[in-house]
């Protein structure tokens, strides 16, 4: 997975060693197609505003997110554009690697993100794997375990399918729905029985349920995965109440990863049962496992997947956790060796083969 060397990890210009990595979003994606998602307004708002955020409608874009197509075409011109200068400011605020999540079924985009990673000198992983059932074509969904294994080995070891001079540099995102379907629990042990091959890492996206997370693990374990390589995404969108969380994190030996950081917004359309917690709840959340001793455990991003999380359509961007996050870990006691182990040396060690 990185040309047989324990402390280098294949990017898409190349194997990089993991001391030149720095300042890591574990969670982030530069391009994808997230139509499938599409959420029609609320009745009251009959003329709900299309088209490109501006100071007319990014209040209501900010509150329903995923009642905007255009919002969820992170995949068009426009959006390569923000995402050029966003990732350029990553770097200027000190930024090192973007951890691109974009699995199969969501249209990832390699060769937008050599040329971002390139252009902004800021090092950018490419994942392997498969997304939720709901967004695969037909002939997809019927893919066997052993195919879904040969494919991530393949571009894991030997190259991206339509880009071969770019390895993998992980599995993920590897995503379920909940209650899991076939599909994604054969993704799941496929992706078990490859990182206990090749030792990989691997990141996880659970359905919207407090169950999912648990439920991953089991298949992913059986299946013989390391649950110290892996990477519980989302878990301030899915384990919300403290018990559930603290619970997941005694059970288990994975990463907890925050990745909703920069969402302010309580109404969660995808789950409007559950209420968002804040960037102050989540730092929380993180002061609570600091306590127990499960900090270097834990990971930070922001899963930018929507037009209007970036700075060119008026929202927080890749530099959000280093620009604004940070400082209010330092007033409720977080110490720079903390921040740093959360933001360089978890992500490093995550990666380590």
């Amino acid at each position: 997975m990185t040309d047989n060397l324990p402390d280098n990890v294949n990017t898409v210009l190349g194997s990089k060693r993991l001391s030149e990595l720095g300042k890591t979003l574990t969670h982030e994606h530069l391009a994808l197609d997230f139509r499938k998602f599409y959420v029609s307004p609320p009745e009251h708002l009959k003329r709900f505003p299309e088209g490109c955020p501006s100071l007319q409608n990014i209040g209501y874009i900010r509150q329903y997110p995923y009642s905007s197509l255009y919002n969820l075409e992170f995949y068009d011109i426009d959006a390569a554009e923000a995402v050029h200068k966003d990732v350029e400011l990553f770097r200027e605020d000190g930024g090192g690697t973007i951890v691109e999540n974009s699995s199969h079924g969501l249209k990832r985009d390699i060769p937008l993100m050599k040329k971002v990673s390139r252009n902004a000198k800021v090092n950018v992983i490419a994942g392997t794997g498969y997304y939720v059932a709901s967004v695969q074509n037909a002939s997809t969904l019927n893919t066997s375990k052993e195919e879904m294994y040969n494919l991530m080995y393949k571009e894991l070891e030997e190259g991206c399918v339509e880009c071969l001079d770019v390895k993998a540099g992980f599995i993920g995102e590897v995503g379920s729905t909940w209650p899991i379907e076939d599909f994604e629990k054969r993704a799941i042990s496929a992706t078990g029985e490859l990182q206990a091959q090749l030792r990989c890492s691997v990141s996880f996206h659970p359905g919207r349920d407090a169950a999912a997370p648990m439920e991953i693990m089991r298949i992913y374990q059986e299946a013989g995965g390391d649950a110290s390589r892996a990477i519980m995404s989302h878990v301030d969108r899915t384990l919300i109440k403290k018990e559930q969380l603290m619970e997941f994190a005694d059970a288990t030996k994975c990463y907890i990863q925050f990745d909703l950081f920069g969402t302010e917004c309580s109404f969660y359309q995808l789950n409007p049962l559950v209420d968002m917690l804040s960037d102050a709840q989540r730092v929380k959340r993180i002061a609570l496992l600091k306590k127990e001793n499960k900090l270097n455990r834990v990971l930070m991003s922001h899963d930018i997947h929507t037009k209007h999380r970036l700075v060119h359509f008026g929202g927080h961007g890749y530099s959000h956790i280093n620009n604004n996050v940070v400082p209010i870990m330092k007033n409720k006691g977080f110490t720079m060796e903390d921040i740093d182990l959360v933001t360089i040396e978890n992500p490093k060690r995550w990666l380590t083969q």
